[in-house]
């Protein structure tokens, strides 16, 4: 096999590995397309490596605001968050990786792209789905899935072949992060008894030592989006960025969770996500003023299969549109502000307001002004009670 090859490059240990790897296999050129979705220290030092490794060109992207526009803030209004725990922050950025993975390949004239997952994760299947989605003539490598080297014999390869690595034998996290969460997993988080070592966290204080007062933080919406924070208009990145800041100042965002794997196995995944959690939780919140209970219900389980849908990589799918179009005409009046308060790890909703609020102060209160019709409940409570008389009389023994 001859001829050149797109490799989606993190600059970790196992892309770096693949630079050298697919020369050796299968004689091909590589270039490296590095994306930038946020939390990337130094996207030039990435660049160099893959030069320095092997690769004939390293392509950089600046996609946070893509990022942030057309997939996080599209999941928001979906209310998307995997097993009620997982807010999908890899999973997001995937099918955004795969688009400019298969725009480039095509522009490099390249008939083939590779990866760095391995046979046991999710994103595999993310980034080869999609592929076959916008690209179906592209071939897609796993490097990783092919060697079948552990992860002790990778680090080995990588020695051997004085590729530069960042992590170690001490520490063997593998480590993904963006803008919208940061996903750790292996070494001793493997064994689900282990209290995750608090030096994993990068991003979130230890309740400790966050702060001894609170901070409230007002967040306004327009139909869904978060566009202002105290009443300032914020842009998309920035915005994402200042309450990831404090809300991690205040030990906000950390996330233990034991998950379904789409391959069929459980694993456990530590996250840290604290403008996830604040401004998810936010948004819900908007939705209870002024969407109606059935909206609510019926949104709900939309938003797991919205969820499920982008876990499982079928962003790029009639079905994700479909049920996309339904989240947008659902947030045509989720336009209001929540306020939150943020003290010890906790995100407490404390203040809402909405000028399509379907909360009547009126209709709602004990006190005076309460305009609520007493005179019509027995009634109400007649008819709603008839078909429990009526079987209760037919029927006299309750079923177990």
């Amino acid at each position: 096999m001859a001829g050149k090859v797109v490799l989606a490059y993190s600059g970790g240990l196992d892309t770096s590995v693949a630079v050298r790897w697919l020369q050796e296999k299968y004689n091909l050129e590589v270039i490296t397309l590095t994306v930038d979705i946020g939390n990337v220290p130094d996207l030039e030092a990435i660049r160099q490596k893959a030069l320095k490794v092997g690769a004939i060109k390293a392509l950089v992207i600046d996609a946070k605001e893509n990022f942030i526009k057309s997939y996080v803030f599209p999941a928001v209004r979906a209310d998307a968050v995997y097993e009620g725990q997982y807010p999908l922050s890899t999973a997001l950025g995937r099918p955004l990786i795969v688009r400019l993975l298969v725009e480039t390949a095509k522009k490099e004239k390249a008939r083939m792209v590779a990866h760095g997952c391995t046979s046991k994760g999710n994103d595999q299947v993310r980034i080869d789905v999609g592929v076959a989605a916008l690209a179906p003539e592209l071939k897609v490598i796993a490097p990783a899935r092919e060697w079948k080297m552990t992860r002790e014999q990778t680090i080995k390869y990588a020695q051997a072949h004085n590729i530069p690595i960042p992590v170690t034998r001490a520490s063997p996290y593998s480590i993904d992060e963006n803008l919208w969460g940061r996903g750790i997993e292996c070494g001793v988080l493997e064994d689900t008894w282990n209290e995750p070592p608090d030096d994993i966290f990068l991003w979130t204080r230890s309740l400790e030592k966050t702060p001894a007062r609170p901070a409230y933080l007002d967040i306004g919406f327009e139909r869904g989006i978060p566009v202002t924070l105290n009443g300032r208009k914020v842009e998309p990145v920035a915005l994402v960025q200042k309450v990831h800041e404090l809300a991690g100042r205040h030990g906000i965002g950390r996330i233990d969770h034991v998950e379904n794997r789409l391959v069929g196995i459980k694993s456990r995944e530590i996250y840290e996500a604290p403008a996830a959690v604040v401004l998810l939780k936010a948004h819900l919140a908007l939705e209870d003023l002024v969407l109606t209970k059935e909206q609510l219900r019926f949104k709900a389980r939309v938003a797991t299969e919205y969820a499920d849908l982008v876990y499982n990589g079928l962003w790029f799918t009639g079905v994700r549109q479909d049920l996309a179009a339904y989240v947008a005409s659902t947030q045509r009046y989720v336009t209001g502000t929540i306020r939150v308060k943020l003290f010890k790890g906790n995100c407490q909703v404390v203040g809402r307001k909405s000028p399509y609020s379907l909360y009547d102060y009126s209709l709602a209160t004990y006190d005076k002004g309460d305009v609520f019709d007493h005179s019509a409940s027995p009634g109400f409570i007649h008819i709603w009670g008839l078909p429990v008389r009526t079987q209760a009389r037919v029927q006299p023994e309750p079923p177990e």
